[in-house]
């Protein structure tokens, strides 16, 4: 089979730069957490029905509600996409290998898309559950895929500056997902706030596909060519073989493809052992761990702590907008800063710990007061540095490894902070609640102890970041290298064009990083 010269020339789209790119992807990431945050709010998620001891009794509302849900499977609820998102995320990570990644996007897109109008169709709890995990499904090639294209095309000088723009619509989204499920529930219903997130999202589903291809630094277009030009040549094969051989060929065929997957695992374990065997990625995560355990639980219980604590009517807003504000600057601050101090592995470890330790001792200490608004005051404050680690920390995972690592150093370390932090850090705190629930109590102490219980689990939940600061600061120790300009390894026969390592760019214009070595 002849195949032209123009075909094997990767695809250079002429409009698309780098601006553009990030913005696309700061949309999609806004989207994606904007949904995270709607599911927490008080007008999506709601509260279950209950009577007085006089015998009146209250509808429920929202998903809560209209199920009938207690606090653990609420928590359940909350961490059910999480599910899918642990197993995808390697699985996108390694077709990145073999199929173009941006691709991989339009598809992951598109799934999360169709999943969220299934949650608004939902009609008991395993049904939303189930339409969460595949929510999960969807976002996995995003998160393990856009940083990656992010950390290529970003300038030299503003790397983590554009880390951090990508990254500060977490908090941002979370937020955001508050104030607009807390509308759209209290205005309309709150399976309305799916349907919108759908058609938001179905744009960029469609782009994924309908746009010319990006290739990674680190991957060789030719990778992709040689693979689908072996399945063509095999097609050809079968269709030309004689009728009385067919179900010989077919047996060969799905030996060779069960070879092709043993291959594959046999790829993905290696290159699983090379990330778990560099100690600055390990330590890096179990602080990032320790940290997201905290955060994912806050992000869940947050509104309903405020409202529970400091009668909060509004806790969606107020909470919606504290860290929204406090989301943008301080991650974005965070990207400066390294920047700014020079972006070395050593220095984003220093960063970790101090910001970390800092934000700790301002969230801890709001607890403690009785004020909601010295709460409130104290809260943002600690939230402005504890949101100044999303950009750092997610370099370190991008630079410790090479090129060819990045996508599956994303998705471990993604599935390493859900699956031991957030993941059971919401359940946890539900359950908890449904076991001081269970305590006999006198009628005239149930809100009192109820308050207290809030603010106990608060102050542990905040104590916990400490750890995290300890866990970075043992990182500064490490010998680091930045590995981002690395040759990376490929399979006998290919080649890496490496003008096409960085698709937006002219020339050498997204500069190169300077190899550092610390100690």
């Amino acid at each position: 089979m002849e195949t032209s010269s123009a075909d094997l020339s990767p695809s250079k789209p002429s409009w698309f730069t780098p601006e553009r790119l990030l913005v696309i992807f700061c949309a999609i990431n806004l989207i994606n957490y904007v949904d995270r945050g709607a599911i927490a709010s008080n007008g999506v998620n709601g509260s279950r029905g209950s009577c007085s001891k006089t015998g009146t009794c209250t509808s429920g509302r929202g998903i809560q509600g209209d199920f009938n849900l207690n606090d653990f499977e609420d928590g359940v609820l909350s961490s059910a996409f999480m599910v899918g998102l642990l197993v995808a995320c390697p699985i996108f990570a390694s077709l990145a290998k073999r199929v173009n990644p941006f691709r991989l996007i339009g598809v992951g897109l598109s799934v999360w898309t169709v999943a969220v109008v299934g949650c608004g169709f939902s009609i008991n709890f395993w049904s939303i559950t189930i339409c969460r995990m595949l929510v999960g499904v969807g976002e996995a090639s995003f998160i393990s895929l856009a940083a990656p294209f992010i950390d290529d095309n970003a300038p030299v000088a503003k790397k983590t500056l554009w880390l951090g723009m990508f990254y500060m619509f977490i908090p941002t989204g979370y937020a955001a997902g508050y104030v607009y499920g807390g509308l759209v529930g209290d205005h309309f219903n709150w399976r309305y706030a799916f349907f919108g997130e759908a058609i938001l999202m179905l744009p960029f589903a469609i782009l994924g596909f309908v746009m010319k291809p990006l290739q990674l630094k680190g991957f060789s277009p030719a990778e992709s060519k040689k693979a689908m030009t072996s399945m063509e040549i095999a097609s050809l094969e079968v269709q030309d073989t004689d009728v009385s051989v067919v179900k010989g060929s077919m047996k060969s065929s799905k030996s060779k493809c069960a070879f092709v997957d043993l291959k594959e695992f046999s790829r993905f374990m290696k290159d699983l052992k090379v990330l778990l065997l560099e100690k600055v990625f390990v330590v890096n995560v179990i602080g990032y761990i320790t940290y997201n355990f905290v955060l994912g639980a806050y992000s869940y219980w947050g509104p309903k702590a405020g409202y529970s604590i400091y009668n909060m009517s509004n806790a969606d807003m107020i909470f919606g907008g504290i860290t929204i504000f406090c989301g943008i600057v301080g991650t974005l601050a965070g990207g400066y800063a390294l920047d700014f101090i020079n972006s070395t592995i050593s220095n984003a470890f220093k960063l970790l710990s101090a910001v970390t330790f800092v934000g700790a001792v301002f969230c801890f200490s709001a607890f403690c007061f009785k004020s909601m608004y010295v709460f409130l005051a104290l809260f943002a404050i600690g939230e402005l540095f504890v949101f100044a680690t999303q950009a750092p920390v997610n370099y370190i995972c991008l630079h410790c490894v090479k090129p060819s690592l990045r996508p599956i150093s994303m998705a471990i370390s993604t599935v390493a902070i859900h699956l031991f932090g957030d993941v059971p850090s919401s359940p946890l705190v539900g359950a908890l609640q449904v076991m001081i629930i269970l305590v006999p109590q006198t009628v005239e102490n149930i809100l009192q102890d109820q308050i207290n219980s809030w603010r106990k689990t608060a102050l542990i939940l905040t104590s916990i970041l400490f750890p995290a600061a300890a866990i970075w600061f043992i990182g500064i120790f490490l010998h680091s290298v930045d590995r981002f300009n690395e040759e990376s390894e490929h399979p006998e026969g290919t080649t890496t064009d490496s003008s096409d390592t960085t698709p937006l760019l002219d020339g050498k214009a997204a500069g190169t990083t300077e190899t550092s070595s610390e100690p």
